[in-house]
């Protein structure tokens, strides 16, 4: 039954990711059936940074498909858009912000994991959840750069599913890996077009 469930998440996952490449507004429908999926999975799995992260893909779904569709800048943006957001390049005020939201997001989910869990792998697992949340919202920005740090992500994602026998899931990640490469040449593209 949980291999089941894992097939039918990466099977979705395979969807999304389709989706993100086309740089497709319905990546986001995607962004809240994956999640969903993926709280059983990771739960069972004692992959508890990763079980926390899917109730914030659900959130950032949210916000996400407001930002696509009508530009809708979260914390009071001077900028008001009344079209769909474009593919742009991360400006050089937010990558401070980034870092520190990492940085501090990293060493609380750690210290979570190491003292209110039995969570084997602490530190990559947090790692991994600090750097999605992240990458997460550079997507929802539609920031090219995202797809450098979903590199990343899935790199490690991909050895740690592996590790913890979620081999499924573990393939799926490992082509996100490569997909990311793929992803950032057609977004640079598009974002010339």
């Amino acid at each position: 039954m949980e291999q089941a469930i894992e097939i039918i998440g990466t099977l979705v996952g395979i969807i999304y990711l389709w989706l993100e490449y086309r740089a497709s507004i319905y990546l986001w429908v995607a962004s809240i059936v994956m999640p969903a999926i993926y709280l059983y999975v990771y739960y069972t799995a004692g992959l508890y940074a990763d079980f926390g992260i899917n109730i914030y893909y659900l959130l950032i779904a949210l916000y996400g498909w407001a930002a696509w569709r009508y530009g809708f800048h979260l914390f009071g943006s001077k900028e008001k858009e009344e079209k769909e957001l474009a593919i742009t390049h991360t400006p050089k005020r937010v990558w401070g912000r980034l870092a520190l939201t990492y940085i501090a997001a990293q060493f609380i989910i750690t210290y979570i994991l190491i003292n209110y869990t039995d969570s084997t792998v602490p530190w990559w697992d947090s790692f991994t959840t600090a750097l999605s949340i992240v990458g997460m919202w550079m997507l929802a920005r539609k920031y090219i750069e995202q797809w450098w740090v979903w590199l990343v992500v899935d790199a490690v994602s991909a050895w740690l599913y592996i590790y913890k026998g979620l081999y499924f899931t573990a393939v799926l990640y490992a082509i996100y890996a490569i997909i990311s490469i793929f992803g950032y040449c057609k977004w640079k593209k598009m974002m010339q077009e």
